[in-house]
């Protein structure tokens, strides 16, 4: 069993030693423990410190990307390098190593697919109360529209098998946690929280850079990921408030046309019927969005059965090469 510890680092030269130095070299239950450092086009030394300090792989990607693209660039060299249990953990040494043991057990005994450190959001003290709160409604947001209950949807401490990690597409630019939770949801796929420490910050967040920044891309993130995978429930809600409102008025205009007043009241039977027409329009375009969204889980199941065979191959080969 094979477990490679994978850290996607943006401009981490100065804590990324104190980052490597703290994880696990031995694991009860795992064989093999590799560590592997995605350099995020950093314009520091990035990349010469991980390879200084025991990273076993080292990724660079030619420009700065994005947290989601260096997430996604260390989930399949991990599977290239044949992980089994694939943990990724951030750079500026916010979560506590030793808690990866407790991360990766539901996947050892196939309880779980996935399994994400909860920080217990709601109780870290170098977090402001507005933070905390935010935290808190956007994991709530984030278990509805998952169907996963989620204590901590913003974690980046996660724990992810094989299988689940070929099954993951990630197409947000913004961050790899919210979206990874809804798909996984739309998947079936299993997923955990376990209650995982943290150390202190040894620098302010990127992603959340203050709250309004944090809403903008959080929500048009979430809305973008839960209208790809669950596209007919976002377009018939919409719809149905738009008819039920469109017959709220034109119901208004029948009451008082039959009293006699019908004539001061045409403006309403007018929005009425935009109203219907544009409400049975968007159900017309929810039931497309569906036809195509149920492609794109054609195409997902497609890509993960490519995936599977080529790396298998690749496995394969690596195999001969070796023997």
């Amino acid at each position: 069993m094979k477990l490679i510890i994978q850290i996607p680092a943006y401009n981490e030269a100065k804590v990324l030693s104190e980052t490597l130095a703290g994880l696990p070299k031995e694991i009860s239950g795992i064989d093999e423990i590799e560590y592997l450092v995605v350099d995020d086009g950093s314009t520091d030394n990035t990349s010469a410190v991980a390879e200084s300090n025991g990273a076993h792989h080292v990724v660079r990607l030619s420009q700065h990307s994005g947290l989601a693209a260096a997430f996604m660039a260390g989930l399949q060299n991990s599977l290239e390098n044949n992980a089994d249990i694939i943990v990724n953990t951030d750079a500026d040494n916010q979560y506590y190593s030793n808690d990866i043991n407790k991360l990766i057990q539901p996947i050892l005994s196939g309880q779980a697919d996935i399994v994400i450190g909860d920080r217990g959001v709601a109780n870290i003290e170098s977090f402001s109360i507005s933070k905390r709160l935010l935290q808190q409604f956007g994991s709530w947001v984030i278990s509805k529209a998952s169907g996963i209950k989620t204590p901590d949807a913003a974690s980046g401490f996660r724990a992810i098998s094989r299988d689940a990690a070929m099954r993951t597409f990630v197409m947000s630019g913004y961050s790899y946690t919210l979206e990874t939770l809804i798909q996984a949801g739309a998947n079936n796929l299993n997923v955990e929280f376990v209650p995982v420490r943290t150390n202190p910050d040894t620098r302010p967040s990127r992603l959340m850079r203050n709250i309004p920044h944090y809403l903008i891309y959080s929500g048009t993130t979430t809305m973008r990921a839960y209208t790809m995978y669950r596209p007919l429930r976002i377009f018939t809600i919409t719809s149905g408030l738009l008819i039920i409102l469109g017959v709220i008025l034109g119901i208004r205009f029948l009451y008082f046309y039959f009293n006699g007043q019908g004539s001061g009241h045409v403006q309403s039977l007018i929005l009425a019927a935009v109203l219907l027409i544009v409400g049975f329009q968007v159900l017309l375009i929810g039931l497309l969005a569906d036809l195509i969204g149920f492609n794109r889980k054609i195409l997902e199941e497609l890509l993960y059965r490519v995936r599977r065979i080529e790396l298998d191959e690749e496995n394969e080969n690596l195999s001969e090469v070796n023997h």
